[in-house]
C-alpha cells in the first residue's frame, strides 16, 4: 500500500543554516569559513527548507529500533541516524511503520539498503518497510505470508531476499514494488540471509537446520547447500570472493568454518580462556560474527562473557589474538564501510584499530541505543552513494595474502 511521507529530518529554515554552518567550520579555518559560512547562509535563505539529504561527504549511520527484541528502553522506535565523522552524533529519528494490530512497535528483524536506487529497508516479524535515504520518505509497507527475517539485498538494488519468520520458506521481493517474484522453500526455519559482493549467490541458513542454502540469483532456486555444521547455523558471514563461510552455531562459543566451493566444514574454532555460560538472549554462546572489511581480522560476539573476541583472519583457521569487554550481551557485530569502526549491538563505538571504546551510541534524550540492525551509508551532495551491510561481509574482491598484507585488485 502507499504511505505518504512521514520523515522527521530537521528541514526547517532554522536548522538546515545551521548544519551547513558546522559543516563548513568543521572543514576550513580562518577568514575562508567565514566568507563560506555567509554565501551559504544566503543560498539557503533564498532556496528555503532543505530536504533531509545531507552534506556532501557524509558518513551516516542508520540504526533500527527496537532492535534488541521489543526493548523500546534501548532506543524507542523508529529509524535513528547518526553522524559517523562527527563523533557519531545523534541527528534524527525518522518515523517508521512496523506496528501490531494494537499499534505497539514489533521488532526490527532486519535491516539493508541501496545506494543505487535511494532505498533502505527495515523487516519486523510481521512487515517489510521501504523509505528513500535522501528523503527519508516512507514509501511503502507490505505483509508476507509467514511474517519476516533478516534479509539481504542484492547489490543493483533490484531484488531483496526475504526469510519468512523461522518458516520454510524465503520469499524473493522485488525491492522496488514489493510484490513476490518468486518463492524458495529449503524447510530449514528461514533465519539470516547474505548477498555475496557479485550478485550471483544468495545464502540461506535457518533455525532448524545444519545446512546453509546456496541460491542462484539468476534463476531464484536453490542450487546446493553448504555443510553439513555440527548445529543449526545462526549468524553468518562470507568473504568477498565467497570462498569461504564463517559461521555461528548452536551450543559453540566460537564458530565454524566451510570451504563455500566443496560446500564441505573444514575447522571447527572454539574460544579459549572463556566459559560458554548462558546467554540471555538467542539461546547460542555466539550470536554474531562479521569479517572486517579487509579481511585481515574475524570479529566474534561472546554473550555469557560480554566480551567480543577477535581473531587473526589471515591464518586458517583463524587464530584468537585478544577480546574487548562490553557493556552488555553482544548479540551482532557491523563495521564502518572503511573499517575503522566497529558497531556492536551494545551500542559502543570501537576504533578497529586500537580496540579501544571511543563512543556510545545515544538518542536525543541521552538514553542509550542498542541494536543489532545497523549499517552505514555515505552520501555526497545529499544523494546516496555508498552502502554498507548488517552482517559485515569480507570486502576484497580479488586478493590474496602474501606476507600477512592484503593485496587487493577490487577492495571497497
Amino acid at each position: 500500500m502507499k504511505l505518504s511521507s512521514t520523515h522527521s529530518s530537521p528541514a526547517s529554515l532554522a536548522i538546515a543554516p545551521a548544519r551547513a554552518a558546522a559543516w563548513i567550520l568543521r572543514r576550513f579555518a580562518g577568514p575562508r569559513a567565514w566568507f563560506l559560512l555567509a554565501t551559504a547562509l544566503l543560498v539557503l535563505t533564498a532556496r528555503g527548507a532543505e530536504p533531509a539529504g545531507e552534506m556532501p561527504g557524509q558518513r551516516l549511520l542508520y540504526v533500527a529500533v527496537p532492535g534488541i527484541r521489543d526493548d523500546l528502553e534501548y532506543g524507542g522506535h523508529g529509524l535513528l541516524v547518526f553522524d559517523i565523522e562527527d563523533g557519531h552524533k545523534f541527528l534524527r529519528r525518522i518515523k517508521t511503520a512496523g506496528l501490531s494490530a494494537t499499534g505497539k512497535p514489533l521488532n526490527v528483524k532486519g535491516i539493508c539498503a541501496s545506494a543505487a536506487t535511494d532505498r533502505i529497508y527495515i523487516s519486523t516479524l510481521e512487515t517489510l518497510t521501504c523509505l528513500r535515504l535522501s528523503s527519508d520518505e516512507l514509501l511503502w509497507e507490505r505483509r508476507y505470508q509467514g511474517g519476516c527475517d533478516r534479509m539481504a539485498i542484492t547489490p543493483d538494488g533490484k531484488v531483496i531476499y526475504l526469510p519468512s519468520l523461522e518458516k520454510a520458506h524465503w520469499h524473493v521481493i522485488d525491492a522496488a514494488s514489493g510484490d513476490v517474484l518468486a518463492k524458495i522453500t529449503p524447510d530449514s526455519g528461514a533465519h539470516n540471509t547474505v548477498v555475496g559482493l557479485d550478485g550471483k549467490w544468495a545464502y540461506l541458513a535457518g533455525l532448524k537446520s545444519p545446512l546453509v542454502t546456496v541460491a542462484d540469483t539468476a534463476t531464484h532456486a536453490a542450487a546446493r547447500t553448504i555443510g553439513p555444521f555440527v548445529s543449526a547455523v545462526r549468524p553468518f558471514t562470507v568473504d568477498g570472493r565467497q570462498t569461504r563461510l564463517f559461521a555461528c552455531v548452536n551450543g559453540l562459543l566460537g564458530f565454524e568454518v566451510a570451504d563455500i566451493a566443496s560446500g564441505k566444514v573444514l575447522h571447527r574454532v572454539k574460544v579459549e580462556g572463556f566459559k560458554t555460560g548462558i546467554p540471555k538472549r538467542h539461546g547460542c554462546p555466539s550470536h554474531g560474527i562479521d569479517l572486517t572489511p579487509d579481511e585481515r581480522e574475524l570479529w566474534l560476539c561472546d554473550a555469557a562473557n560480554q566480551r567480543l573476541h577477535i581473531f587473526d583472519a589471515t591464518l586458517s583457521p583463524p587464530r584468537q589474538r585478544e577480546s574487548i569487554a562490553t557493556r552488555d550481551q553482544p548479540g551482532w557485530i557491523t563495521f564502518s564501510l572503511d573499517g575503522r569502526f566497529a558497531y556492536p549491538s551494545t551500542g559502543e563505538v570501537i576504533d578497529a584499530a586500537t580496540k579501544q571504546i571511543i563512543a556510545t551510541l545515544s538518542d536525543e534524550t541521552g538514553a542509550p541505543v542498542h541494536s543489532e540492525k545497523l549499517l552505514e551509508v555515505q552520501f555526497t551532495a545529499g544523494k546516496p552513494i555508498h552502502n554498507g551491510d548488517q552482517f559485515g561481509v569480507g570486502r576484497v574482491a580479488e586478493s590474496t595474502l602474501e606476507g600477512g598484507k592484503v593485496n587487493s585488485g577490487d577492495q571497497r
